[in-house]
């Protein structure tokens, strides 16, 4: 059976805090275009304001949630925001798909490990007392171990996302 509608990804990350975030949700838009995919942006969804910021929040939850639950895969932004670790909101992102079975595909900086990355004490102890990972990857391994490919750049991982998504092609780190 041939699908006759492309593959839907939603685009998980920081992105959405931009300066330029609508801008550049249609750049992710039209990257996933051009290799057979929907893109499916957060700003997508339609979410009037409401008479609390907390209701506007919650609703804003709800249908990144549902766009979640929509698509086909996800494309997520691991690079690092506001510390060492990705953005909360994308690693919920993340663990939702991978719950309900769908593929992620993760890009991002290659900063070296987290070992690499951290300073830590002779026992693999931060400064402040907690245990570096040491598994040899880029992210925690919650992570790691659950996207299907990776890459350096968004550029890279629409192309690999598609070929694993519309040709079976093996995922592979780049």
């Amino acid at each position: 059976m041939t699908q006759t509608t492309p593959p839907r990804v939603y685009l998980a990350g920081f992105d959405v805090f931009r300066a330029n975030a609508t801008e550049h949700g249609r750049y992710l838009k039209s990257l996933c275009e051009a290799h057979g995919l929907e893109g499916l942006y957060p700003f997508d969804n339609d979410v009037p304001p409401t008479s609390t910021p907390q209701k506007t929040a919650a609703m804003i939850c709800d249908a990144n949630i549902n766009m979640i639950r929509r698509c086909d895969a996800v494309l997520a932004n691991l690079n690092l925001f506001r510390g060492w670790e990705p953005d909360s909101g994308t690693a919920f992102e993340v663990g939702m798909a991978v719950a309900l079975g769908k593929p992620v595909w993760a890009y991002f900086q290659a900063t070296g490990t987290l070992r690499e990355m951290i300073t830590h004490d002779e026992q693999g102890f931060d400064e402040q007392g907690f245990q570096v990972e040491d598994f040899g990857l880029p992210r925690n391994l919650m992570l790691a171990c659950s996207w299907v490919g990776s890459s350096t750049s968004v550029e890279v991982g629409v192309e690999g996302l598609a070929g694993y998504l519309l040709r079976g092609n093996t995922p592979v780190a780049g």
